[in-house]
């Protein structure tokens, strides 16, 4: 069991690193080779075309760049770790397999935003694009471009007249531009959602039963505070009582003392009368 964790362990790192050579490979050679927005035609439907963008799989744009390589950092930190453990736990094959296509996808356009400014030279419609020294590049790190150059326009049309609102406008599909990472990311989710939804499922449920605990600690030491708050109470209760008591007792000892008092003077008064008489018998 031990050997085979093993591995998949070295099996699941040197997909990863081979994955991410043939990434950079391709990026590298589009990079040095081309103008900006060259193409190249490859069939009807498919062209290299060489884009460069800041933002997300296919050229998505709505968050700053910084954040945005910043979270990629994160979230393939986050996939490797859980990867390591999925290979630890005896994770099937299929699903480190799919966990570490994304992975890797998501680590070779990382490269990309952390690198490429600082060893590139800036590409442009008129000149190609080389490697320069260490920070003499077009940016800085964390702000590097993600080089895309996949184009499969499979449809490429102009739509009729009446179709409404865009009747007579050019219509394409597939219209992004993509790269090589960009698909293992689309395949590796798109394979997880139909071959791992049991693993999927085993996920979202551990995170819920997580939840679950917190909110049960939580009752549990609002209970514990609560019954803590109670047994306060009850003492302070009991201290009052005691008190009530011993203030009753206290006056009750000092009403019987002034009874007493009371009536050793009126036995005083009697026997001060009785001698009286007595002196004025004789």
């Amino acid at each position: 069991m031990a050997a085979s964790k093993a591995m998949k362990g070295r099996v699941m790192l040197v997909m990863a690193l081979l994955l991410l050579v043939i990434d950079q490979i391709i990026k590298i050679e589009v990079k040095t080779n081309m103008c900006l927005h060259e193409s190249i035609k490859i069939l009807n439907w498919f062209y290299i075309l060489f884009i460069e963008n800041e933002g997300m799989a296919y050229g998505a744009t709505f968050i700053n760049k910084f954040v945005l390589t910043s979270f990629r950092f994160v979230a393939v930190i986050v996939l490797v770790w859980y990867i390591f453990k999925q290979v630890k736990k005896g994770a099937r094959w299929t699903y480190l397999v799919l966990l570490t296509l994304v992975a890797t996808g998501a680590m070779g356009n990382l490269v990309d935003c952390l690198f490429y400014g600082k060893v590139f030279s800036e590409s442009t419609p008129y000149a190609i694009s080389e490697f320069v020294p260490w920070g003499e590049g077009y940016g800085d790190m964390f702000y590097g471009k993600v080089v895309d150059m996949f184009y499969f326009p499979i449809i490429n049309t102009v739509l009729p007249e009446w179709v409404p609102f865009y009747g007579g406008e050019q219509f394409i599909f597939f219209s992004p531009i993509f790269n090589f990472a960009d698909s293992c990311i689309s395949v590796g989710v798109v394979a997880l959602l139909l071959f791992c939804r049991k693993e999927l499922t085993e996920l979202t449920s551990s995170s819920d039963n997580s939840d679950e605990s917190d909110k049960s600690d939580d009752s549990d030491n609002s209970d514990d505070s609560d019954k803590s708050d109670v047994s306060d109470k009850s003492d302070v209760s009991d201290k009052s009582d005691v008190s009530e008591k011993s203030d009753d007792s206290d006056k009750s000892d000092a009403s019987d003392k002034s009874d007493d008092s009371d009536k050793s003077d009126d036995s005083d008064k009697q026997d001060g009368v009785g001698q009286e008489v007595e002196k004025t018998s004789e």
